[in-house]
């Protein structure tokens, strides 16, 4: 590879890992409060992009007529960024009410068994409806794409919005945990879970926000992807939320900094890959797993501690 295609494909890999660090920071969080591996939630990240596309298909063409064209395009975007966010915050939140929490005192196994069975559901329930169906969509262009160049390599507006949003949340995400009073009681559950409910932290509530965080975050996650690869089906949320999921465990799963550096490295890594061969950029994300685990089980940002399964 010469330097340009080197620089392409760095840009490649840091827009696709941004995709990656909106997924995989729901499975870290969630992680680090229950230590539960959501596996349902590459397919919040579904929903999310489901909803923006009823969205923008409902409302897109009619809502803002007389407005100047670029006005009207901000105010969609923004539109559909709140309702596939509502949507994947939403459905994060039903599924650990009515599938989560009664277990919430069983053995691990049970939990991520039926983690498993939500996404199964999620997937099969979306198909069978007959206004989605099992079929490919093409995403709605909401804004039209724009290429830059910079040297002989190319960005485009939706590289720009793709890391300023998923850069925007994250910081977003870091200001709530280190400085708002839930920040605060979230870090005392994911220390201690005995201890925080003696000083008189409402447990239930606290999952309740982190799920609602987490499935918020992979529905915008939902909405970047359509937007950037612009299909959509009711079983795209399998692939990408594996892949996060490696990058968390690659960070360091319970760890949020680690996520985010798990997920750019992995964007990376497949974006070089996928340059070599298409199938190799499929399956370097699990040989990246299988190294991991062999290596550096905890992550690169995580800690070294003892867990049961």
């Amino acid at each position: 590879m010469n330097l340009d295609t080197i620089l392409q494909q760095i840009f490649n890999g840091l827009q696709l890992g941004s995709i990656y660090a909106l997924i995989a920071l729901g499975y870290t969080m969630v992680y680090g409060i229950i230590r539960l591996i959501n596996f349902a939630h590459g397919d919040f990240y579904m929903i999310g992009a489901y909803a923006s596309y009823g969205l923008f298909s409902a409302i897109g063409a009619t809502l803002f007529f007389g407005l100047p064209a670029n006005q009207a395009t901000i105010i969609m975007f923004i539109i559909s960024i709140l309702g596939s966010m509502a949507a994947g915050g939403a459905i994060a939140i039903i599924a650990n009410q009515f599938a989560y929490k009664p277990l919430r005192n069983k053995p691990r196994l049970s939990a991520l068994i039926t983690a498993m069975g939500v996404s199964m559901f999620l997937e099969y329930f979306f198909s069978a409806l007959p206004v989605i169906g099992p079929s490919y969509r093409g995403f709605p262009e909401i804004i039209k794409k724009q290429l830059f160049p910079i040297g002989n390599a190319v960005i485009s507006n939706y590289f720009l919005i793709d890391v300023g949003v998923a850069v925007s949340l994250m910081i977003l995400l870091t200001l709530i945990v280190k400085y708002t009073k839930i920040g605060k009681a979230m870090r005392a559950v994911s220390l201690d879970k005995d201890a925080a409910k003696l000083m008189g932290i409402n447990i239930e509530s606290v999952i309740t926000v982190t799920f609602l965080i987490g499935g918020a975050f992979a529905g915008v996650a939902g909405l970047l992807a359509g937007l950037t690869y612009p299909r959509i089906y009711p079983y795209m949320g399998i692939l990408p939320g594996l892949k996060a999921f490696v990058a968390a465990v690659l960070g360091g799963i319970g760890n949020i900094p680690g996520a985010v550096l798990g997920s750019y490295i992995m964007g990376i890594a497949e974006t070089f890959a996928t340059a070599i061969n298409s199938l190799i950029g499929e399956g370097i994300a699990f040989a990246i797993l299988i190294i991991v685990l062999l290596v550096r089980p905890q992550g690169l940002l995580g800690e070294k501690i003892a867990d049961k399964v």
